[in-house]
């Protein structure tokens, strides 16, 4: 059997492996065929038949995204026959939606909206038949509107085969049919991660992220407030797509000089606290290493891994570094640290973080995340929330000039800036560790070892004489096997384990904006591995704002205070949500 398939679409040849779908094919002519259940990170499922095209000869229209080439196969994707098909589609879709696009929150972002638009559905001819739905917003981060829901089954496919977690599922059958959770309960009260993945992979508005906008501008607002925000890594080549921008476009300083133009009154980096991350977590990896208890040491920022650990893996918690999340740290300190430096009353600061991430707004509301005194993070809003924002407030990101960061806690280093994508916790807690244990400068900053968007990666380190052994897990099913091995009794011998909830890491995020390019990850990705080298410091522990921290008020990593205000417990979510 040859290797390689000719066919032609739309009187253009091509030449494909075998194997591959009408769909992919068109997509390498540059023909784009729509599409609504299908998407790139999933298995083909051929629900919605929006992607139906004309193979000569056949009986029956074709869906693209499922069917393979066939050698000498000739396709039409936009004859009279497909493009009506299409269009009876969208409009029998159309007349079971709730049409409130303009108060939507996928509003001109909805893929349903758009390809209606595109094939020049201007009327529907139908009467709406769907039952009306409960809106479920029991969720700490997640709301859920079944109304809105065109059944592609993409939240399914992907918490299931992505993510492992299988929250939701199909119910009822005919006009009755809807995606559900388990028994019909509330997404508050299942084992929901709070990953936020099925808000991306959603072309509609049936699943959308809790939206904290307008508590922030109330406390910008208001005189008494001390308004403090940070902003995460991955944020940075993420925001500017809402502008126009390519993924991975590294808009920084404008992004810093919007959030200053909105009213925050103090505008921070969380690379510092990622770089305060690594000063705790390299400092407990080698005692734990030196004492070889408590081993394979798991770390991560990812609270929706967090969320999975506690659920399913809660009797390995042990395993876990006890170190906060960069978001958490910057919360405690703020209100400590930075307020007695700055002479700032802790009760009048408002902390908010910018973040990639939909289970970050569960992360601060955790009762134990109060190691200030306070509500360490107040609020926490996504990167699509910001652009959103800024647009509403007339602020155009490309007009800005660029910035800087506010000081005593607004650097930070090329470490700290990879903690946004899958190994680069790792790799920042290795240039420290390295150093600290070996004495000597690291010879070269960039482990290419652990590097990559393939699965669970692996790879050998020399400390001094000794060898670690790594692994990397990004997505919650490559997690489910790391943990899977630890239980089976470590065959591979980790000690050092890095996971991540999102696939691509934070770069990929529950709350980042929505892309349709297939290498979306990718670009993100290297546009963070840029910003590694564009910065003069690239190294946690020779950040001089960290090191002013220790001198100053932490005194050693892993210390006393370090452990008040910077580590944290675990527990069994299973309690917690199954009272």
């Amino acid at each position: 059997m040859s290797e390689n398939v000719t066919l032609t679409i739309d009187d253009l040849p091509v030449t494909v492996p075998a194997g591959v779908t009408i769909w992919g094919a068109a997509k390498k002519l540059g023909i784009n065929i729509p599409t609504l259940c299908h998407h790139f990170d999933i298995k083909p499922y051929s629900g919605c038949r929006v992607c139906v095209v004309e193979v000569l000869g056949a009986r029956a229209l074709a869906a693209a995204c499922s069917s393979p080439v066939v050698e000498g196969m000739t396709v039409l994707t936009n004859s009279p026959k497909v493009r009506e098909a299409r269009r009876l589609v969208v409009e029998l879709l159309l007349a079971n939606h709730p049409r409130d696009c303009f108060t939507c929150a996928r509003n001109q972002s909805c893929e349903l909206q758009t390809l209606a638009l595109e094939l020049g559905v201007r009327e529907v001819r139908f009467d709406q038949a769907k039952p009306v739905w409960e809106v479920d917003d029991t969720s700490p981060s997640l709301i859920r509107d079944p109304n809105k829901c065109i059944l592609c089954g993409r939240c399914v496919r992907f918490c299931s085969e992505i993510q492992s977690c299988s929250v939701y599922t199909f119910a009822n059958r005919g006009y009755s049919s809807i995606v559900t959770t388990a028994f019909g309960k509330s997404l508050g009260d299942v084992r929901c991660t709070l990953c936020g993945q099925c808000s991306v992979v959603c072309p509609v508005g049936a699943i959308t992220v809790k939206d904290h906008t307008e508590a922030v501008l109330t406390a910008i607002n208001d005189p008494e407030k001390i308004v403090i925000v940070q902003t995460a890594p991955a944020t940075r080549v993420a925001l500017g797509e809402m502008f126009g921008h390519p993924p991975g476009t590294i808009v920084t300083g404008k992004m810093v000089a919007a959030l200053k133009r909105l009213g925050f009154d103090r505008v921070m980096d969380t690379n510092f606290t990622a770089d305060v991350t690594i000063m705790e977590e390299a400092t407990e990896f080698l005692h734990r290493l030196e004492s070889q208890k408590g081993l394979p040491m798991i770390t991560s920022c990812s609270p929706g891994w967090i969320n999975f650990l506690e659920m399913f893996y809660p009797e390995m918690v042990e395993h876990h570094s006890t170190c906060k999340s960069p978001q958490q740290i910057f919360g405690a300190l703020v209100k400590t640290y930075y307020a007695e430096r700055e002479g700032l009353n802790p009760g009048k600061i408002v902390s908010v973080s910018i973040m990639p991430c939909a289970a970050k707004k569960f992360e601060c509301q955790r009762p134990e995340m109060n190691a200030s005194g306070y509500q360490d993070v107040d609020y926490v809003l996504t990167t699509r929330e910001l652009g959103l924002l800024l647009k509403s407030s007339g602020i155009d990101l490309n007009s800005l000039e660029s910035a800087p960061y506010d000081p005593v806690m607004g650097q930070g280093t090329g470490a700290g800036t990879i903690f946004g994508l899958t190994g680069g916790v790792m790799e920042a807690a290795l240039r420290t560790a390295y150093e600290v244990v070996t004495k000597k400068t690291l010879p070269n900053l960039e482990f290419d070892a652990v590097r990559g968007l393939t699965g669970i990666r692996e790879a050998e380190i020399d400390l001094d004489g000794t060898t670690i052994k790594v692994a990397i897990a990004h997505g919650l099913s490559r997690a489910r096997q790391v943990m899977e091995s630890i239980k089976a009794g470590n065959p591979n011998g980790w000690h050092f384990i890095e996971v991540m909830a999102c696939p691509g890491g934070c770069v990929a995020g529950g709350g980042q904006p929505i892309s349709r390019d297939i290498n979306y990850r990718a670009k993100r990705i290297q546009g963070l591995y840029q910003d590694d080298r564009n910065l003069p410091l690239r190294k946690s522990h020779e950040n001089p704002e960290v090191q002013t921290l220790y001198r100053e008020f932490l005194h050693e990593p892993c210390g006393h205070l370090s452990h008040q205000l910077l580590h944290t417990s675990f527990v069994n979510a299973n309690e917690r949500f199954h009272k």
